[in-house]
């Protein structure tokens, strides 16, 4: 099923299914519902379909070591799920989640390690009273024709209707700012979607793998992603797109294609990265676990799941703080203003 091209969204689908049929084949009943059981049935299914191993070189059976003489037969739920939760953190892997009914394990120093460089009360001064909001965007113009759109977080839709209002309303504008800055991720559709209104063609934005085997270097060659331009409203003008460390997954791709595009420059901090693609799949005692399963690469086959770095690094500054303004939005409307 080879094809020279095809487009992010249709590889992606194919992505899912492939990796949700290789999960489906893992069978619950292989392991007994014992923390012993429950120990292994989490160790094999990572050690089986985890995609990072060989690139955070991590030594699976060493944690295995290390973790498996904390389970004994008579310990609480709580603590077993104490341990497992600490194993996947082994992981420093944000999409690695272990979810019981009344907890979930995650892994969040991919981010608490960084400065935050984010502000809410500061990002409501600059979208004023009179902000529009268009699908999951707010934007206004700012009082140096300089567009500005926010973008929370991609669950939240945008359709091309959307964006073209969005568009047309700040055509008027010398350059834009898309601060992305906090946006875990969400739909990878309305992150492509919107990356789609900054190319005029189409652009080779990265590679996409999915495991072939049991092996921890058992992958599939690497398949290319391009980033096609959209049929409607396109952006000609300079770009800068905020980062900080809370981009995520979703929001790391967005950013990847976006530096694709001569016309976007990147400000800010070090994205989060969450490049693998995540999949799901349960333990014998019903316990869900989601986890990175097929690796993303760049356009230079580089892997992204730590992070991408911005063009221009700009950290925000106390002072400007206290003065009411955001460092990142003045240094980005400084350089489109040049």
């Amino acid at each position: 099923m080879k094809r020279r091209y095809i487009t992010y969204l249709r590889h992606t689908l194919w992505m899912l299914t492939m990796a949700l049929a290789t999960v489906g084949c893992i069978r619950e009943d292989e392991f007994s519902n014992t923390p012993q059981g429950n120990f292994e049935a989490l160790w094999s299914l990572m050690d089986e379909h985890y995609c990072f191993f060989e690139y955070k070189q991590i030594d699976w059976n060493e944690v295995r070591d290390r973790y498996q003489p904390l389970i004994t037969a008579g310990m609480s739920n709580d603590g077993l799920f104490e341990v497992l939760g600490n194993m996947l953190a082994e992981l420093k892997d944000g999409h690695v989640n272990l979810y019981s009914s009344s907890n979930t394990a995650r892994y969040w120093n991919w981010y608490l390690d960084y400065p935050r460089n984010y502000n809410e009360a500061l990002i409501e001064q600059y979208l004023g009273r009179d902000y529009r909001i268009a699908g999951g965007a707010k934007y206004r113009i700012l009082e140096d024709n300089i567009g500005y759109i926010s973008y929370e977080s991609f669950s939240y839709g945008i359709g091309e209707g959307n964006l073209d209002e969005i568009l047309s309303y700040l055509a008027v504008c010398n350059g834009l700012i898309i601060d992305v800055r906090n946006n875990g991720g969400g739909n990878l559709t309305y992150a492509t979607r919107f990356a789609q209104r900054f190319t005029n063609e189409k652009v080779l934005t990265g590679y996409i793998q999915h495991k072939t085997g049991k092996g921890h270097n058992d992958f599939s060659e690497p398949t290319p992603i391009y980033t096609e331009p959209s049929n409607s409203i396109r952006w000609q003008k300079p770009v800068v797109v905020l980062t900080n460390r809370h981009c995520y997954s979703a929001t790391n791709e967005f950013v990847n294609a976006m530096r694709c595009f001569p016309n976007v420059t990147l400000l800010g901090d070090k994205t989060g990265g969450g490049s693998g693609l995540p999949f799901s799949s349960e333990l014998p005692n019903g316990w869900g676990v989601r986890f990175s399963a097929s690796p993303h690469l760049d356009a230079q086959k580089q892997h992204i799941e730590f992070g991408i770095d911005p063009h221009i690094r700009v950290d925000m500054e106390k002072d400007d703080e206290e003065r009411g303004e955001d460092t990142l939005i003045e240094a980005a409307r400084r350089y489109l203003n040049q």
